[in-house]
């Protein structure tokens, strides 16, 4: 097994475009879809982290959670973030009970994004 790419329902394209792509900075790397007026179906990635996108009804249910380690500089992507003054959200830097800091985004869709430090090893 070499990689994970996580699939996330989505009910509005354009909604999808400007969170992912508009506002967190990702690409769109290919779309699919079998004709004209069906579901599309697209990949977009960011980096290494790679996600699906879907409007197929039963590909994956809304509100899913990805745990995404991010090792970066924390302040400085919360800042982008925060730049881009999207409209619906400005995520800030919480500390983890586990120790480090996180940052949860959710998706217009109830989908989550967690970014966290990696974790380290006792």
């Amino acid at each position: 097994m070499s990689s994970i790419r996580p699939v996330f329902r989505i009910f509005d394209i354009a909604k999808a475009l400007e969170f992912y792509v508009g506002w967190l900075g990702f690409t769109v790397d290919w779309e699919h879809r079998f004709g004209p007026d069906s579901p599309l179906y697209m990949q977009v990635s960011m980096d290494d982290l790679v996600f699906h996108l879907t409007e197929h009804y039963g590909d994956a249910c809304p509100g899913a959670k990805v745990y995404i380690e991010y090792s970066g500089d924390w302040a400085a992507f919360q800042r982008l973030l925060g730049s881009k003054a999207y409209r619906y959200y400005n995520p800030g830097l919480e500390d983890a009970p586990w120790g480090g800091q996180i940052m949860e985004l959710i998706d217009p869709f109830g989908n989550k994004l967690l970014f966290a430090a990696p974790e380290q090893s006792s």
